[in-house]
């Protein structure tokens, strides 16, 4: 518990009134009766929180006492065809964890600390009916040899938002009576109650891996890279399918070692069983101009990892958004150097895709 607490101690919450009407709204309630509590009209317009120019002094702070709740309002499937067949509607939005890279803040504003939606059965019902009208998946492909893959932590971390409710084990129970689909998510945390909610390999848990030293300058109050290794045969044992995300990708004056060093570690870890059903995700860095600006003030020692106008070129997300990527041309061939280290130090890892 103590390991739970220094990441999530919550001491205030902000919550739409429609929240009381939920029975998962109640009980999260309960479970933090010291905790103060603001009515707000949405959880997408804090002014207090999002955005509030005093968060990056305070972005620690607010991410490990701060929790939202909110009701979902949209509850469509989105395409997607990368990692999954098709994105769920999320169950969260935010994270009590730091990454210096994160995308999710871009739209709340940076002081963005866990939301959770109290509407879960609904989301559980419009997923199951989407699954329904689906059929068999018609051939394999990229995602799954059998199943639709449906990706449930889009804005969030479900490692860490099980430690706050039940609505992560609701998920893994809803895919295991789903006859046609899996559920999917990526995670920097290991959180060994998850061991329990007998999957039945219906749900793939995918553990975001980098080099360990990169990940103690930017994966902030994340589990360390040595522990979500150890933890692949554990979660395969209980039941889960356990795929990697090599993610972010990040550049710098001898990568190539040390993520030749990663892969060295996995192969001496995991088991012959993990090896034969893993899979992996690359993903190269994508960083993004407020982002910067704000880490500058609290954290500058990562943007000079993810900052690099040298190598990386602007780029205009589908959101509006000025983000840097690494320049074409050249992106692609430092991919390919990539995937030829990993098939030469674990060449029964297939990569499901590369971006």
């Amino acid at each position: 518990m103590s390991a739970e607490r220094d990441l999530v101690d919550v001491t205030r919450i902000f919550h739409e009134p429609a929240v009381v009407d939920f029975p998962r709204g109640r009980e999260i309630l309960a479970r933090f009766p010291d905790a103060e509590r603001i009515a707000v009209p949405s959880h997408w317009n804090i002014p207090s929180l999002h955005g509030n120019e005093g968060s990056v002094e305070d972005w620690v702070r607010i991410k490990r006492s701060t929790l939202v709740l909110g009701v979902k309002k949209g509850l469509a499937m989105r395409p997607n065809g990368r990692s999954a067949h098709f994105i769920a509607p999320s169950t969260s939005n935010g994270c009590t964890m730091a990454c210096a890279y994160c995308y999710v803040p871009r739209r709340k504003g940076f002081a963005n600390p866990i939301s959770l939606f109290v509407n879960t059965e609904a989301i559980g019902d419009a997923i199951r009916r989407h699954a329904g009208k689906q059929g068999q998946l018609p051939e394999p492909d990229q995602v799954d040899p059998s199943l639709w893959v449906y990706d449930l932590g889009e804005n969030g971390d479900l490692s860490v938002d099980a430690m706050l409710c039940d609505t992560v084990r609701d998920l893994v129970a809803l895919f295991r009576d789903i006859p046609n689909a899996k559920g999917s998510f990526a995670t920097k945390a290991v959180n060994r109650n998850l061991l329990g909610y007998d999957p039945q390999g219906k749900t793939r848990i995918r553990f975001s891996l980098m080099p360990a030293r990169i990940a103690r300058i930017v994966d902030v109050r994340t589990t360390p890279i040595a522990e979500r290794i150890a933890a692949i045969d554990d979660f395969l044992r209980a039941g889960y399918e356990v795929h990697v995300n090599f993610s972010p990708v990040i550049l710098y004056e001898g990568w190539e070692s040390d993520w030749q060093a990663l892969f060295d570690e996995i192969d001496g870890t995991i088991s012959d069983a993990a090896k034969a059903q893993l899979k992996a995700e690359i993903i190269m860095l994508t960083h993004n101009a407020g982002l910067h600006a704000v880490n500058l003030g609290w954290h500058p020692k990562a943007e000079s990892l993810l900052w690099r106008p040298d190598i990386q070129e602007a780029k205009r997300s589908e959101g509006g958004g000025d983000n840097l990527r690494y320049r074409t041309g050249w992106k692609g061939r430092w991919l390919a150097r990539f995937t030829k280290l990993l098939a030469e130090r674990m060449p029964y890892c297939a990569v499901r895709y590369a971006f």
